[in-house]
């Protein structure tokens, strides 16, 4: 199926789409939302438009067919920050035959040249959930923008290029913040004026949010900084290598090091996930196996120190008591109490 849609702005995208999918348009609390015919699929797309020239859609579906849309119109098409959280969509410039995939947890900042379009590809019965930041830059230039000062070079220049003289195309992973904002998006917690205010709002957050990955990724002298799902992946890798090996002492320097990322993204995973930092971690992790020694085997108090990898008693106990409020002879009473 292709449905061909204008290009801006977005609450024009929207009304095209509910006559090519003949389907009713629900104007809502500043946003403009569609469902999509049980004969063609199910799940929603929804847009918004704000006068700072800036717009979002998203698409929340599953297609019962190949579904292409294409942006065409003869006028310059807006900057757009695309990013999938589920599923995966394919983008391609209007007059070329290249697809970039888009796998989610993957975002792109895509600019055409000149009046040439773009296309999103859809594939049928993939549940997909795909944002995208549409970007007006002759409205937007007339916010007050600072000259777009700090902006990498490439950035500013794109934002600059009213007329969309260059063609530009970037693809990368986004950051969890991102993932974040997609469910802040969708929830429901403002109607009305306050809801307008709050999906402007978020719509910057995310904004800012693209702009800062692109740089973390174009930036040569300094590590990343930006937590990304790559990173949260480094995080299980390292929770789990602490779990097989907690006789042993290890140091976040070596498990950093080891999982191939820095000190600090991997301090930042973890109090991500697990709200500990690393070391705390792997500390309740030694205590909880030091628990539950206690009360399932036979060793001793100093054999359970030694075999969670602390060489000091009644540091063990000052820690045990402070996690569990009891000192660990009192689990060894309950255990001899049960034989």
């Amino acid at each position: 199926m292709r449905i061909d849609v204008k290009t801006l702005p977005v609450n024009e995208i929207i009304t095209d789409l509910s006559k090519h999918l003949d389907t009713p348009v629900d104007n809502r609390d500043a946003e403009l939302l569609i469902q999509l015919p049980e004969n063609l699929g199910e799940g929603y797309i929804k847009g918004s438009s704000f006068d700072c020239g800036m717009g979002i859609i998203s698409y929340n579906c599953k297609f019962h067919e190949d579904t292409e849309i294409c942006f065409t119109l003869n006028t310059v098409h807006p900057l757009k920050f695309i990013f999938c959280s589920e599923g995966e969509v394919a983008h391609a410039f209007q007059e070329s035959e290249e697809l970039h995939k888009i796998e989610a947890y993957q975002n792109i900042i895509v600019s055409s040249s000149g009046y040439n379009g773009h296309k999103l590809f859809f594939k049928a019965n993939v549940r997909t959930h795909v944002s995208s930041l549409e970007i007006i830059r002759s409205t937007f230039a007339h916010r007050t923008n600072y000259g777009f000062r700090d902006l990498e070079p490439t950035l500013k220049e794109l934002f600059k290029d009213a007329v969309s003289s260059q063609q530009f195309f970037y693809q990368g992973n986004y950051s969890i913040r991102a993932a974040d904002l997609m469910e802040e998006l969708n929830s429901r917690d403002y109607t009305g004026f306050l809801r307008s205010l709050y999906l402007e709002g978020k719509s910057y957050d995310m904004l800012v949010i693209q702009i800062a990955q692109y740089q973390d990724d174009e930036s040569v002298d300094r590590l990343p900084t930006i937590l990304r799902k790559s990173d949260i992946e480094k995080v299980d890798y390292v929770a789990r290598r602490i779990l097989g090996d907690l006789g042993s002492n290890l140091t976040v320097e070596s498990l950093a090091k080891e999982a191939g990322t820095n000190v600090n993204k991997l301090q930042e995973g973890f109090k991500y996930v697990y709200d500990l930092t690393v070391n705390k971690f792997i500390q309740h992790k030694k205590l909880e196996a030091a628990k539950d020694m206690l009360l399932t085997t036979d060793k001793n108090i100093s054999e359970i120190v030694t075999a969670i990898g602390l060489n000091n008693r009644s540091y063990f106990s000052k820690i045990f008591k402070e996690k569990y409020g009891v000192n660990p002879k009192y689990f060894l009473k309950t255990r001899k109490a049960e034989v």
